[in-house]
């Protein structure tokens, strides 16, 4: 086959279809380094641009998934479920999520992803506890999850290696929100853990990469077509980010968060959206006969005291100082404090999830570029939501950073984040429509 990339990115910017012979080639000779990075950016872009079709995402898809290992779960006993989102701004539901499904006796294995523009990522988040490492082998990833029945894995560099490499320049490169590109990105690495079953977390919102609602639920069903098509029972929620979930923006600040979570603690929209997923998860694994009864049993697993075992037992075997669920006080905090406070008295009508995001990013909570480093100490702590009654001079979030320089830089974005107004806002719903793969024609 004598492609060359400069011929495929002239021709998908041009908007014609790429066979399949050409993309196996494309994914292949990027993995291998003939295609550069600058290439697959230019690549990104033109798929950003013009879209991928519905052989064309599934042959991307299927070459993604198969570009490097696949993991082979068929030797553990019992059914295997992962959950997936596709980010926003305070989302930690994974980090309390999957114990808690693992003490209702689920298997849970997930590949965590870095940080994607404005929103932290979950293995970001992870790696604030001292010495955790999500840089798992497949062996190790394998010990882990045969010992605990659980793991908190990253993406190695043998598994869905393009997967990785993409990821990263799509982050760099404006193209993150291309719906082909994150469905293909996630249901790669998703589909390569060999699972049962899949749920999906698609935000739509503000903060959302999707932040329109029709884009978001063409996003859920490709997904869902996707799983469906290789065998895996698969949900997508579509849930609503307008709004920072929980009160905590930030690495280690969110995994004190989640900590919380499962000690039967935390704000109640994440606790809302926990539940959810979870129970979803049970109902693929054919672990609960309905909906409430999951319910239940997630939140005695947290009673219990059984789910924050779990996360305390994964933690010290992924190398993390397992003192931090006693004491989160371990946990790296920035040590510069500032206030966003309320220029008004009135009601919180709006927390604008995008820019809580982008200053958190600025402060150094997450990337703009591919090769900056990530600060877990700053973030933004949310002290006044949506709903809520406020006076004049009220604190409305609080601040942790570490750089003078970087705190002016991003104070009058922040202190723009918030609008009150005379009226308490309409509720708005955070759950939203759920797509099931058993449903699908």
């Amino acid at each position: 086959m004598n492609y060359t990339a400069v011929e495929l990115i002239e021709r998908k910017r041009d908007g014609l279809e790429l066979s399949s012979d050409q993309i196996r080639w494309l994914i292949s000779a990027f993995t291998s380094g003939e295609v550069t990075d600058y290439q697959m950016a230019a690549m990104a872009m033109a798929v950003y641009l013009r879209g991928l079709d519905h052989q064309e995402l599934a042959t991307w898809t299927d070459a993604m998934l198969h570009s490097g290992e696949t993991l082979d779960l068929s030797g553990l006993e019992g059914p295997k479920v992962d959950k997936h989102s596709t980010g926003g701004v305070g989302d930690k539901v994974t980090i309390p999520l999957l114990p808690m499904v693992r003490a209702c006796g689920v298997l849970a294995p997930t590949l965590t992803g870095r940080g994607l523009g404005h929103t932290g990522g979950t293995r970001d988040k992870l790696e604030a506890i001292p010495g955790l490492s999500t840089s798992l082998s497949s062996e190790q990833f394998m010990e882990v999850l045969r010992s605990h029945g659980m793991v908190y894995g990253g993406q190695s560099e043998n598994l869905a290696p393009a997967d990785a490499k993409l990821y990263a320049l799509r982050d760099a490169t404006g193209t993150v929100p291309s719906l082909p590109l994150i469905a293909s990105s996630i249901m790669s690495k998703k589909l390569a853990e060999d699972l049962d079953g899949l749920v999906l977390d698609v935000k739509t919102g503000a903060g959302a990469f999707m932040p329109d609602p029709a884009r978001a639920r063409e996003l859920a069903a490709t997904m869902v077509g996707l799983g469906k098509a290789h065998g895996v029972r698969t949900t997508a929620f579509l849930t609503t980010m307008e709004s920072p979930l929980g009160r905590q923006v930030g690495n280690a600040s969110e995994i004190k968060e989640s900590i919380a979570v499962l000690r039967g603690e935390g704000p109640g929209d994440l606790w809302e959206v926990v539940l959810a997923l979870g129970a979803e998860m049970l109902l693929l694994a054919d672990r609960a006969p309905d909906e409430p009864r999951a319910r239940s049993m997630l939140t005695e697993a947290v009673r219990s005291g059984e789910a924050l075992a779990v996360f305390e037992k994964v933690v010290e075997a992924q190398g993390g100082d397992p003192r931090v669920v006693e004491n989160p006080s371990i946990l790296p905090l920035a040590p510069r404090r500032a206030e966003v406070v309320a220029p008004a008295p009135g009601w919180v009508t709006g927390c604008h999830a995008l820019t809580v995001g982008v200053a958190a990013t600025r402060l150094g909570a997450g990337r703009e570029r591919k090769e900056d480093s990530i600060d877990p100490g700053v973030g933004v702590t949310i002290l006044a939501k949506p709903g809520d009654r406020v006076e004049r001079g009220q604190a409305l979030a609080e601040v942790a950073y570490r750089e003078q320089s970087r705190w002016q830089s991003v104070r009058g974005l922040l202190a723009g984040a918030w609008s009150i107004g005379d009226e308490p806002p309409e509720p708005v719903p955070l759950m939203g429509e759920r797509i099931r793969s058993s449903e699908m024609d």
